[in-house]
């Protein structure tokens, strides 16, 4: 409450001053560690956490020393923790703290999640950033940002920051922007063919051959068959992003399978948590975008009716309409073979981009059978009229039952065998987030484990 007073008395100018002398203390206070230690700085909308996690497996997997810092976890070599600060990337102090203590432990390589929000705050002043990889952008902070141009060129200034290595997903629409920056390389990655030509040179790698099954999905980069326990097309991207800041470190395309192929899942992203006698999935997903495409996976079906995937044909990426010649699809019973797919979501409160409440319902409305909207983290919001406010734009398909627990609990009660639950909107966070401040602890993975077992002893 009285960050939000200081920050309505403050003027603007003087705000940003503030947190930039934040940052070059906190860098002093650390004695600027980022010089010792190559950073690499992902950024975009969605798959941060994801690409964070697959790079850190590539870079041990050749024999470096990693730290990473993600929306879920902190790591540093062999000793992990949990993110608990329900902050994807945290203040000045605890950042810089985090790289001098890399340094100290002799990590070679930091990897740091970098938000737009941050940026904005100056959190990535004085990190000497060796790479900066791009995911992909959609609509998200507008209201913070007061726009998406200035959403966009927040993220942009993480370019600017680091002057060696760009990476970028030239498949999405906002790629050109992020290419303009000056780097000593720049490498796109695709799963188009690149038939198009770009103002500034850059390196291009593709991925064809693409497949998603029940299982995962496959792909091959320069005749390397890459086989992922990973599920739906977004995780390609992030794979190939993975793969890029492998290559631009030296590191083979073997050595990237090898890592990539031991990888079981991501905690808390497209997580499966019960299998049989139906399955449940748990995602962060709580973005337009984010959650259409796991819906997408989930249910192959009405994705394949709304936008046929098969090869040859095409389908608009963030306003851009482009040509798919690689992409094959297997017949929608060779996937996740569902009967029915059941959601549970809701959408963040104190005030965050309100616009997306009833898109997010619109979305549910269109790929699933039956929808619960419920209490994500309210904060200082009505949790109800988020709820109602969600449930407006699913027709009138939607139950709203306001006890997150509950919802979880109705929503496995109505699955039959052969369906799909998916629980969205937190993935594997540790808190929901109440009015004043108050948190009280939380994990869907585990609460759909305990309602499960509820049913299974009833």
């Amino acid at each position: 409450m009285l960050k939000r007073i200081i920050k309505k008395i403050i003027p603007p100018a003087l705000l940003r001053f503030y947190h930039f002398l934040l940052a070059f203390f906190a860098a002093v206070l650390y004695q600027f560690p980022s010089q010792k230690i190559k950073v690499i700085g992902v950024t975009g909308t969605n798959g941060k956490t994801t690409v964070i996690n697959l790079t850190a497996k590539i870079l041990e997997e050749a024999g470096i020393k990693v730290a990473s810092l993600s929306s879920i976890n902190f790591k540093i070599g062999a000793k992990e923790w949990k993110n608990d600060l329900k902050m994807t990337m945290p203040g000045r102090f605890l950042i810089q703290k985090f790289l001098r203590t890399a340094v100290d432990e002799k990590c070679q390589y930091a990897i740091l999640e970098v938000t737009s929000e941050g940026i904005s705050q100056h959190r990535h002043r004085f990190i000497n950033f060796d790479a900066a990889v791009f995911t992909n952008l959609s609509p998200e902070h507008i209201e913070a940002h007061k726009g998406f141009e200035n959403y966009r060129a927040a993220k942009g200034r993480l370019f600017q920051a680091a002057k060696n290595i760009h990476i970028i997903n030239i498949d999405d629409g906002n790629a050109e922007y992020f290419l303009q920056f000056p780097a000593k390389d720049k490498i796109g990655y695709t799963i188009f063919s690149p038939n198009q030509s770009y103002r500034y040179p850059i390196s291009i790698i593709e991925a064809l051959n693409c497949q998603e099954t029940a299982d995962g999905i496959s792909f091959s980069v320069r005749d390397i068959i890459f086989n992922l326990k990973l599920l739906g097309e977004f995780n390609i991207y992030n794979t190939l992003a993975a793969i890029c800041v492998g290559l631009s470190q030296g590191i083979s395309l073997e050595i990237c399978k090898k890592a990539l192929e031991k990888i079981e899942g991501i905690p808390g992203r497209m997580e499966k948590v019960i299998s049989d006698p139906f399955k449940v999935f748990v995602d962060y997903a709580f973005t337009p975008n984010a959650l259409e495409q796991v819906y997408q996976t989930l249910n192959p079906a009405k994705r394949d009716e709304s936008k046929n995937i098969h090869s040859s044909s095409s389908f608009a990426i963030l306003g851009q309409t482009k040509k798919r010649t690689q992409f094959s699809s297997p017949n929608v019973d060779q996937k996740l073979p569902s009967t029915k797919l059941i959601c549970v979501l809701g959408a963040c409160g104190g005030g965050r981009d309100k616009w997306k409440r009833p898109v997010l319902g619109k979305i549910a409305a269109k790929y699933c059978s039956e929808i619960i909207v419920t209490n994500e983290d309210p904060y200082d919001e009505d949790p109800m009229d988020i709820i109602n406010q969600v449930a407006s734009g699913a027709s009138g398909k939607a139950k709203k039952i306001l006890d997150r627990r509950e919802a979880i609990q109705e929503s496995l009660k109505s699955a039959k065998p052969g369906d799909v639950v998916v629980v969205t909107g937190k993935g594997c966070e540790p808190w929901i987030c109440l009015k004043g401040g108050k948190k009280i602890p939380w994990d869907d993975r585990q609460i759909v484990r305990e309602e499960f077992q509820k049913l299974k002893i009833d």
